[in-house]
């Protein structure tokens, strides 16, 4: 999605990790903030020591999303 996205010129707001997903944010022609996002194999997700889900909020690493994309194709 993040290469088409890229292709047709659509300006990101933003693109965040949460550790169990990943989030792109764009606005729609009308102005409307929309959020596309993934999640994550359950096996991915972080967890601390006691095995509890650890979620985080960070800057989604765009340009190696897209290297793992064109490996993939």
């Amino acid at each position: 999605m993040l290469q088409r996205l890229l292709a047709a010129g659509v300006k990101l707001d933003g693109a965040s990790d949460h550790g169990v997903s990943e989030a792109l944010y764009l606005r729609d022609p009308d102005d409307n903030g929309v959020e596309l996002y993934r999640d994550r194999d359950e096996a991915e997700w972080p967890r601390d020591a006691a095995g509890k889900l650890a979620m985080f909020t960070r800057r989604l690493d765009v340009a190696a999303l897209l290297a793992e994309a064109q490996a993939a194709t």
